[in-house]
């Protein structure tokens, strides 16, 4: 599909096709516990009055953005209620404070109950309105800008709605066919194509399978998941990064921070009433065994040698947990093979399963004759429950010292794209690149900041070092960043600005302050804390300037934590006392060379037209349904983009390599191999890590300094 602009289309589609009702679990039943949400109510209250980084009273204005945030959680697309709901839900609007300090949760239950009515209903209105062909000769448009859409006047206006985003839908789907039909015959020239009826016809069916599949999702969902989009209302009108972890999403949250997992190590899938192998994790248990095949359907899950439980039609997160379990624990499956459809019974040994891409990696690069090391890092991750586990620093190290023996001259350090993690390994990997001194300083509310620092007077690595942001780079990715540049130890290079997540956030069981609760209450993750780089400055909605900075799709976007309502505000405190090492003798001239390159190059101009282009795209949220206007407005932003084209086919004359440590390890594991040959051509065809490199060649020591081979 390519409406306008890829990102539009997205946009549109994933606006029609998924309410964002905090759907991360999976179910609508009424097995609602009025006792269990008055004590998370009066648990997080206190937890926040008393913790968080902001001192907030519980207000009208606090309550009105309760109010807005619930109503927009459950009804982001204006699909469900009409303006006589709103006015009935305004009564409630001033007064959400009170009945939270009450212990009251009469508004929640008021907004749900109605909610429940308009799900039951709304299978009628999309099944109706998709049995019929859509006018499509009709001049009318859609803008799917909903925050700025009022709420329907009454339910006759609803229904319009909804047929208008189902038709955009619709139209959405045929332009895709036509697009596949003329390719079509363009390889074949004796291709008939489809007639416009009966692409439709197809759209419409396909449109009408999607909602089915959706509501089926939405009718599993259970009450806690929606009390859970209630309370991160509430959590949330203290700041966008306080959120409420149901059991579920806590368990989550620890398996995404440490990287691994204890089970059969396969990612599974919703498909209608199944459970469906998406994907096999590299090493795991599963992968190891052979058995099982991505497509493949579990029907029945048996612990050991107990009787096997159907989990046909069950909620996925539900059949997740009878598919996990602890290390060395058996787990009998039976299967439906993808490839002929027979049925199998498969016996699997859990272990503990390492998530590979959460952790680091590396590679080298040849470049002018010398060797370079490339070291990815996706976050910063940590497992809490064992502190001997593996963390990003201990395997930042070994990654080091690694690349050291493959003789590189220089490391770049990738951190585009990595939201955070622990503040722990942030410092001590900032540690690995300097001597010994402070490295963020941190803050709790009314409190006198506290200065962390790196006591290890051992360097890892003296030599030069390239840090690659962009403005996906966060939190944990900006302290390391940050403390780069005021020691002067690294130049970083890519977007205008990092993200500007300058908060630490702590994950606190809400049964530590209930302890007598039998039942699992879940998490609160509250910012407790902002942390400040070296020189005073917060990195809050600032992030960290890059000193190279080189234009990508995001320049010109609405994008990061200033665009977040109720960020918290950027301040400073004293510059802790620190020594910068001024690693560098070109630190100055290296910059403007890359700042003259980047200013010349003709690919770095057409990123920046783009860039432009997109932010224009941005801001049109309007769609003609009239299918001439449709596909003539199409074609001309198609013309437009393929003045485009070009930014994605630039190709360095880079080559990667990985390691010597990793080529043994390819002759057991071809997927591990294959993932490491796909990142390698990807970096041959990225631009900023090719000028990243430039600059990384270009660096000079002070004083002719080697860098020492521990």
């Amino acid at each position: 599909m390519k409406i306008k602009q890829k990102i539009s289309i997205v946009f549109a589609a994933l606006t029609l096709l998924f309410t964002n009702v905090n759907m991360h679990a999976n179910s609508i039943s009424k097995n609602a516990d009025p006792e269990k949400d008055k004590i998370l109510v009066y648990v997080l209250k206190n937890i926040l009055t008393r913790g968080h980084f902001v001192v907030k009273d519980m207000n009208d204005d606090f309550s009105e953005m309760v109010y807005t945030n619930f109503i927009d959680a459950l009804d982001p697309s204006k699909r469900y209620f009409t303006q006589k709901d709103i006015k009935e839900f305004s009564a409630y609007k001033f007064q959400i404070d009170n009945q939270l300090l009450a212990d009251n949760v009469d508004f929640y239950n008021l907004v749900y109950d109605r909610f429940l009515n308009k799900i039951k209903n709304a299978k009628a209105h999309y099944s109706e309105i998709l049995k019929a062909p859509f006018n499509f000769n009709k001049k009318e448009t859609i803008d799917i800008n909903y925050e700025k859409v009022p709420f329907a006047k009454n339910e006759k206006e609803l229904i319009d709605y909804w047929r208008k985003q189902l038709k955009l839908s619709t139209l959405s789907r045929i332009q895709d066919q036509l697009d596949k039909e003329k390719l079509k015959v363009k390889k074949d020239k004796s291709y008939k194509m489809k007639s416009f009826k009966t692409l439709e016809k197809e759209a419409r069916a396909e449109v009408l399978k999607n909602m089915n599949d959706l509501y089926l999702r939405i009718e599993e969902l259970e009450h806690e998941d929606w009390f859970s989009a209630f309370l991160n209302s509430v959590v949330g009108a203290f700041d966008p990064h306080t959120t409420y972890m149901a059991p579920r999403i806590k368990e989550r949250f620890d398996q995404d921070m440490s990287g691994k997992l204890e089970g059969i190590g396969a990612r599974l899938s919703r498909k209608g009433i199944y459970t469906e192998i998406f994907e096999l994790v590299s090493g795991g248990p599963a992968w190891k065994e052979g058995s099982l095949e991505p497509g493949d359907v579990i029907l029945e899950v048996a612990q050991g040698d107990e009787k096997a439980k159907d989990i046909v039609g069950m909620r996925l997160d539900d059949a997740i947990k009878f598919i996990k379990g602890p290390k060395g624990t058996e787990v009998r499956l039976t299967v439906k093979k993808k490839l002929d459809g027979s049925t199998k019974i498969i016996s699997i040994i859990r272990d503990v399963v390492e998530l590979e891409e959460t952790f680091v990696k590396s590679t080298v690069v040849r470049k002018n004759g010398k060797n370079y090391g490339l070291i990815d890092l996706p976050r910063f991750y940590i497992d809490f429950s064992d502190r001997n586990g593996r963390d990003s620093a201990k395997d930042m190290e070994k990654e080091i010292e690694r690349l050291k023996n493959e003789n590189v001259s220089g490391l770049l350090i990738d951190l585009r794209n990595n939201g955070g993690g622990s503040l722990k390994t942030a410092i001590e990997i900032a540690g690995l690149f300097i001597e010994k001194g402070p490295v963020v300083q941190v803050k709790y509310r009314g409190q006198e900041p506290v200065v962390k620092s790196d006591v290890d007077p051992k360097m890892q690595w003296d030599g030069p070092v390239v840090v690659l942001v962009n403005e996906l780079s966060a939190s944990a990715s900006e302290i390391f960043a940050a403390a780069m540049q005021d020691y002067g130890r690294a130049i970083v290079v890519g977007g205008n600005q990092t993200y500007g997540k300058g908060t630490v956030q702590s994950v606190i069981p809400i049964n530590n302050f209930y302890p007598n609760y039998d039942e699992d209450l879940g998490a609160i993750k509250m910012t407790i804390q902002k942390f400040y780089r070296v020189n005073g400055g917060s990195t809050q909605i600032e992030g960290v300037y890059s000193d190279i900075a080189m234009p990508d799709r995001y320049s010109y976007m609405q994008f990061g934590e200033r665009d977040l309502e109720g960020a918290l505000a950027w301040d400073k405190v004293p510059q802790a006392k620190y020594v910068r090492t001024n690693s560098y003798d070109n630190f100055n001239d290296v910059v403007y060379e890359s700042k003259n390159r980047i200013a010349t190059n003709k690919n770095f101009k057409l990123i920046n037209e783009y860039a432009q282009w997109l932010r224009k795209n941005q801001d049109d949220n309007s769609f003609s349904l009239n299918s001439k206007d449709f596909f003539r407005e199409n074609k001309e932003q198609e013309a437009y983009a393929k003045k485009y084209k070009s930014v994605f086919e630039y190709k360095s004359n880079l080559t990667f390599s990985s390691p010597k440590h990793e080529l043994p390890l390819f002759k057991k594991d071809t997927v591990l191999k294959g993932k490491r040959d796909a990142w390698h051509k990807n970096l041959s065809k990225d631009i900023y890590v090719d000028e990243a490199l430039n600059v990384l060649s270009d660096l000079k020591l002070k004083n002719g300094a080697k860098i020492v081979k521990n």
